[in-house]
């Protein structure tokens, strides 16, 4: 295996990256991409990767601010994780989980289970976070079919929750951009308020704002009639929304409210989930709750091969037997679900995450460290607020921070900073006017301050840009 060192070297002169390029813009349609634009909004080529690194087609290294997509999470090219994924495929390539199981596929669910809080201990694999979250949801229905109750089917979200891009799990995201051109199942999904608490009302406190969310869903279950509703889906903390940080106490109080009325909590922690937070699952020991299924993805194979999947209560099977439909058939399932070099990846992943102490290094170091450091950025005039827990975070960025307002100013800001922090080592994921970021969680405390100090020249570029365009005078 080449080095690093050659591999940049040979990627500053090679001709396969105008290759690509050429090829990407008359063939490949990535993810979210306007109509207009294919073919036209070529995106940046990444040839090599290491550590908390990834290399541009020239070779230019470029810290990877945010983790892939919240999922590198023991870093890039790892070669014990590579070679037990190649382990498993030479042992066996693929089983099909309808009338067969991999032994990779059984030690994994254990293991899982192992660490999901309270009863949850029954496992089903999945290809990634949308399908994760569409199993947990046609799990919710297939439940209250077999109990009888063929009415309560209701989906609750919330404004600026993203939960996949399949039908259900699309349907119940709540980021209106994401769903302007898009149909959706509009009959299965009730939407409360965002938790944002920085776009909270003027003068109205915390606890307050709180109070207000936790009444406004106690409201809708009595105008729609618990009897409708089957579950409640929520991040605990909304990632791709903006990493929104709901007000203390919230998630306690709403699933209190749903047990109070027979509604099933879906805890999303597709992002959350294998260390981001210091924990394998952050929703007892971050937020202090016991769920009845929560969803994962990303991090559980740090994104070395796609898997995801759904931790289900015993307590649900137990009700739909009790009910005397143990015969009840959950006709779910994807031909890739409990893939075994997925499986076996997921335990090389958890692996490295025990036995080198990263969750404890995040939650007790690098975590509350990477929140102190971004925080500084709110000395700059364009800076909103930062926000954030463990190793993920936003840097909002608003012209009129007295208003919070989002001028038209603000809509190219994060692209704007973006495309100045990779030009000085750094790649951001820009989301209209937030900057997020969820770096590997090997990243060192020197490496923070690197990042750190590129988002600052980012933005400190950005704002001298807008001055000189007249369109911002901060």
């Amino acid at each position: 295996m080449a080095t690093l060192t050659e591999t940049q070297a040979n990627l500053a002169n090679d001709p396969l990256s105008a290759d690509i390029a050429d090829k990407a813009k008359k063939h490949l349609v990535q993810p979210w991409p306007a109509a207009g634009s294919v073919g036209e909004d070529l995106r940046t080529i990444l040839r090599a990767s290491d550590g908390i690194l990834v290399y541009d087609e020239h070779g230019n290294p470029l810290i990877d601010g945010p983790a892939g997509m919240w999922c590198v999470n023991i870093g890039h090219r790892r070669k014990d994780m590579v070679e037990a994924i190649s382990s498993q495929l030479m042992d066996m390539t693929y089983s099909s989980p309808w009338y067969t199981t991999a032994g990779a596929t059984a030690e994994l669910a254990a293991r899982i289970a192992g660490h999901a809080p309270g009863d949850l201990e029954h496992v089903f694999f999945t290809t990634g976070g949308s399908t994760a979250v569409e199993t947990a949801l046609r799990f919710a229905q297939f439940f209250n079919n077999a109990l009888g109750r063929p009415e309560k089917k209701l989906i609750v979200s919330r404004g600026d929750a993203y939960h996949g891009s399949t039908y259900l799990s699309g349907s119940v995201s709540g980021k209106a951009r994401d769903k302007n051109w898009m149909d959706q199942a509009g009959d299965k999904a009730v939407f409360l308020s965002s938790p944002n608490t920085y776009r909270r009302p003027d003068g109205q406190t915390e606890d307050q704002f709180c109070d207000h969310l936790i009444a406004e869903f106690e409201a809708k279950i009595a105008e729609i009639g618990a009897d409708k509703i089957a579950a409640y889906i929520a991040e605990p903390v909304l990632a791709s929304g903006g990493v929104i940080m709901p007000p203390k106490g919230y998630v306690q109080a709403m699933h209190a409210v749903c047990q109070a009325h027979d509604i099933l909590y879906i805890s999303d922690e597709v992002v959350t989930a294998f260390g981001r937070l210091g924990h394998v699952f952050a929703s007892r020991d971050e937020f202090g709750i016991e769920p009845d299924m929560i969803t994962f993805a990303k991090g559980v194979t740090s994104g070395y091969f796609p898997l995801g999947g759904v931790v289900i209560s015993k307590a649900l099977f137990e009700r739909i037997r009790e009910a005397g439909n143990g015969d009840a058939l959950f006709a779910h399932g994807y031909t890739y679900s409990s893939h075994p070099a997925g499986c076996a990846a997921g335990m090389k992943n958890l692996d490295i995450l025990e036995d080198e102490h990263i969750l404890e290094t995040v939650r007790d170091e690098t975590g509350p460290y990477f929140q102190q450091q971004l925080k500084t950025l709110e000395d700059l005039p364009l800076v909103g607020e930062v926000r954030g827990v463990g190793l993920m975070a936003c840097v909002e960025c608003v012209a009129d921070r007295e208003n919070r307002s989002a001028l038209e100013v603000d809509y190219a800001i994060g692209t704007r900073i973006d495309v100045h922090c990779q030009a000085l080592g750094l790649l951001v994921r820009p989301i209209i006017n937030m900057c997020v970021m969820s770096p590997p969680l090997t990243i060192t405390k020197s490496e923070i301050d690197q990042m750190v100090s590129i988002l600052r020249e980012g933005i400190s570029r950005t704002m001298d840009d807008l001055r000189k365009e007249g369109v911002w005078n901060g």
